[in-house]
C-alpha cells in the first residue's frame, strides 16, 4: 500500500509498504513511518494519506482512506500547512480560522445533504525532522466528493449551456438558502468550490470562509476571491447574504462565457460587460444583472427571493436533477474517489452557537417578493474606480502640479484671463487623463519632474514671479505647490467621507 507523507517539505513523501496490502496486518499495524523524514504516517492511527491532492495558501488536501471502516471508505485530509513569513500573531490567527472551518462544517455539513460532511478534526504533535523541538500540525477530515468542480467541467466540456447553468444556479440558490437561514454567509463562491457528483447531485464546498451573520451584516476581514467578492468584500466592509449571491452571478457568467472576471468586468463604468459572449434568454440575463448590481440593496436580498425571480421566468426545462433528503441520516459508507478542492483563504469566522441543534429548512410556500426599488448607483460614470490610497495620491498629485502650473503660467503670462483659462485647462485635461487612467504611476513621477525642471528653469532665468522664501524662488515654489497638495489631500478626503456617508444613508433607507 502506498503512503503519503504530510510533512510539508519532506522530500520523498511517497512510501511503499507490501505488510499493508494485507488486510489483517493493515487493522493491527500501530504505526508506520517516512523512510525520509520519519513523520509518522497513520494519522491518529485510524487514517491512511495516499495522495497530494492540491496545496493553497495556508494548508494542502490528501486524498486518504479510513481503516477503521469495513470498505476503507475514502476521505479528504486537510492539513494545515501555514506560511513561514507569517508573524506570531498572523500564525495565530490563521490557525484559528482553519480550525474554524471543522466547526462550520459540524455545523452546516452534517445537516445538508450537499455539503461536505466532517469526519474529524484533530491535532497532532511529532517530533521535528531536525533537532528536538516537537512540531504541531492541525488536521480536519472531510467526506470526498465523487465528482468534478464546475471549473473542471467547463475546462473539458466549454461553456454551459443555459438549461446546464440553470440547474446549477438553482441548486447551489437552494443551498445558500439553507446557509443563509441558519445565520451563515459563504464568502467564497466561485466554479472551484461548486461540484457535482457523479449522481449528479450539485454540492458546494470549501468552507473555510464562511462567517455567521448578524442582522447588520459582519465586517469582511479582506480575504476573498479577485473577481468573484463584491466591492463592499473588497473594501473590507459589511458583508450580507446578497454578497454571496453577487458571487454567484459572477460565476455564472464565466461558466457561460468561459471568460475570466476581469474580462467581462468594464472596470472603467464600473459594468459587467457579458450578454454578447454568449446565447441566454433576457429573462435569466436580467435576473443575473441584478445579482450583480455593485450596491447590495439593489441586489436580490436573499436566496428566496432569486429562486422566485427564476421560478417566474420562461426558461427550457431543465434536466431534472436527483432528488435528496435535506437531513442527513447517516454518514456514508460506500468509498467515494475525487478531490475537493483545497480552502486557499481561511478567513476569521464566529463559531456558531451549537448549543441547540440545528432544524433543517422546511419548505415553504413562497409568496411574491415586491422587488426593492431601484437606487441610481453611486458610483460616478466617467471615472475608473480607484482605490482609496489611489484616488488621495492622485488628489495630491493634482494639487501638487495646480500649484505649479500657476506659479509657471502666472510667471509668464501674468495674471489675466487668458492665463486663467490656460491653467484651468491644463488642470482638467490632467484630471481627466488621470481618471481614465491614461497617466498613472510612473507617469506621475515623471511629469511632476519635468514640471520641477520647469519651474527651475523660470527659476534660474529669473522669471519666476514669486516672493521668494530663504532667497530662493524655486524652494518657495515646491513649498507652495506641496501645500496646495495636502489641501487637495485634505478636502478628497473630507468629500470621499461625505460620499460614503450619504451612500449608506441612501443604502438604508431607499
Amino acid at each position: 500500500m502506498d503512503l503519503y507523507c504530510t510533512r510539508p517539505g519532506c522530500q520523498k513523501p511517497e512510501n511503499f509498504f507490501t505488510d499493508l496490502d494485507d488486510s489483517a496486518t493493515l487493522k493491527a499495524v500501530q504505526q508506520k513511518f517516512c523512510t525520509n523524514c520519519g513523520m509518522p504516517l497513520i494519522l491518529v492511527g485510524r487514517y491512511l494519506p495516499q495522495k497530494l491532492l492540491g496545496q493553497g495558501g495556508f494548508g494542502a488536501a490528501f486524498l486518504a482512506r479510513d481503516r477503521y471502516t469495513p470498505g476503507l471508505r475514502r476521505c479528504v485530509v486537510k492539513q494545515f500547512q501555514p506560511s513561514t513569513t507569517l508573524s506570531a500573531k498572523q500564525l495565530q490567527i490563521a490557525q484559528d480560522l482553519f480550525e474554524r472551518e471543522a466547526e462550520a462544517l459540524e455545523y452546516l455539513g452534517n445537516t445538508h445533504p450537499q455539503i461536505p460532511d466532517l469526519f474529524a478534526s484533530f491535532e497532532l504533535a511529532v517530533p521535528a525532522s531536525q533537532g528536538s523541538k516537537a512540531e504541531q500540525f492541525f488536521y480536519l477530515v472531510q467526506e470526498y466528493i465523487d465528482g468534478q468542480t464546475m471549473e473542471q467541467e467547463m475546462a473539458e466540456a466549454g461553456a454551459f449551456s443555459e438549461d446546464n447553468l440553470l440547474n446549477v444556479l438553482q441548486e447551489i440558490l437552494k443551498v445558500l438558502q439553507f446557509v443563509h437561514e441558519n445565520g451563515s454567509i459563504h464568502r467564497d463562491i466561485k466554479p472551484s468550490n461548486i461540484m457535482r457528483h457523479r449522481n449528479g447531485l450539485i454540492y458546494l464546498l470549501d468552507f473555510g470562509a464562511v462567517r455567521q451573520a448578524t442582522k447588520v451584516g459582519v465586517k469582511s476581514t479582506g480575504i476573498y476571491s479577485e473577481g468573484f467578492a463584491p466591492p463592499e468584500q473588497m473594501a473590507g466592509g459589511e458583508v450580507y447574504p446578497s454578497s454571496d449571491l453577487y458571487a454567484l452571478a459572477v460565476t455564472c457568467l464565466m461558466l457561460l462565457t468561459t471568460k475570466q472576471p476581469s474580462e467581462l468586468l468594464d472596470t472603467y463604468s464600473n459594468i459587467w460587460q457579458w450578454r454578447s459572449h454568449c446565447s441566454v434568454s433576457d429573462r435569466l440575463a436580467d435576473i443575473l444583472d441584478r445579482m450583480l448590481q455593485s450596491v447590495p440593496s439593489q441586489r436580490y436580498q436573499s436566496a428566496a427571493e432569486t429562486l422566485t425571480a427564476l421560478e417566474r421566468g420562461s426558461f427550457g426545462a431543465p434536466a431534472p436533477l436527483p432528488s435528496a433528503p435535506l437531513k442527513k441520516t447517516s454518514p456514508q459508507t460506500t468509498p467515494v474517489a475525487v478531490s475537493a478542492p483545497l480552502p486557499t483563504t481561511f478567513p476569521a469566522i464566529p463559531v456558531p452557537n451549537q448549543a441547540a441543534p440545528i432544524q433543517p429548512a422546511q419548505p415553504q410556500p413562497t409568496a411574491p417578493v415586491a422587488p426593492r426599488p431601484a437606487i441610481r448607483s453611486t458610483i460616478p460614470k466617467g471615472i475608473a474606480p480607484f482605490s482609496m490610497v489611489e484616488l488621495l495620491a492622485n488628489a495630491g498629485f493634482s494639487g501638487f502640479e495646480a500649484g505649479l502650473l500657476a506659479i509657471a503660467i502666472v510667471s509668464v503670462l501674468g495674471t489675466t484671463l487668458i492665463s486663467g483659462g490656460f491653467w484651468l485647462l491644463l488642470l482638467a485635461g490632467l484630471i481627466v487623463a488621470q481618471s481614465r487612467r491614461i497617466v498613472e504611476r510612473v507617469d506621475l513621477v515623471i511629469i511632476a519632474a519635468l514640471s520641477l525642471g520647469g519651474v527651475f528653469v523660470l527659476s534660474w532665468l529669473k522669471r519666476l514671479a514669486i516672493a521668494p522664501l530663504a532667497g530662493s524662488p524655486f524652494l518657495t515654489a515646491i513649498a507652495l505647490a506641496v501645500m496646495a497638495g495636502l489641501v487637495a489631500i485634505a478636502l478628497t478626503t473630507l468629500f470621499r467621507l461625505i460620499y460614503k456617508i450619504l451612500s449608506i444613508l441612501i443604502s438604508k433607507f431607499f
